[in-house]
């Protein structure tokens, strides 16, 4: 129904974190290369546990050939430095949530790519660089399904 788009993440236990939360929400994963880790990566499958195959994760060369599949969807980048919250947006199924390095973000020019309406941060206390990449995805995936009563929920 969803969809994360990890772009070039670099820690595996928070995308096997993600992966798990993909496929306990029904939500598609999709990483961007460059992977800072092989996707056989012990921390990857400890945090990911036995959801792997429970998840549908795609991988891309780039983040032009992962847009391409997202012509006709929204495509939110989140970021701390982003407009209006998360909470602020109306998700539709199929809106597809973009989320950058855990170490530095989205570069400017892949933010460049999408409308600054569309580019959404999570509230925090001032003075705090980020929250954790899983826990960011996971806030941000579970408002969007709640906002759709939570289909094909139990």
């Amino acid at each position: 129904m969803f969809h994360l788009i990890l772009f070039e993440p670099e820690i595996p236990p928070n995308t096997g974190n993600i992966i798990r939360l993909c496929a306990n929400a029904g939500a598609t994963l999709h990483l961007v290369q460059p992977l800072g880790f092989s996707l056989d990566d012990a921390q990857l499958r400890r945090a990911g546990l036995d959801y792997h195959d429970l998840a549908r994760v795609r991988e891309h060369r780039n983040l032009a050939d992962c847009l391409r599949q997202f012509e006709a969807t929204r495509v939110f980048p989140v970021e701390t430095l982003g407009g209006g919250r998360h909470t602020e947006q109306r998700y539709r199924a199929d809106d597809a949530f973009l989320f950058g390095r855990e170490t530095s973000g989205l570069p400017p020019e892949v933010l460049s790519l999408f409308p600054a309406e569309q580019v959404m941060r999570l509230p925090m206390v001032p003075g705090n660089r980020s929250i954790n990449l899983s826990n960011a995805a996971a806030i941000v995936l579970f408002e969007a399904w709640r906002q759709l009563g939570f289909p094909g929920g139990s």
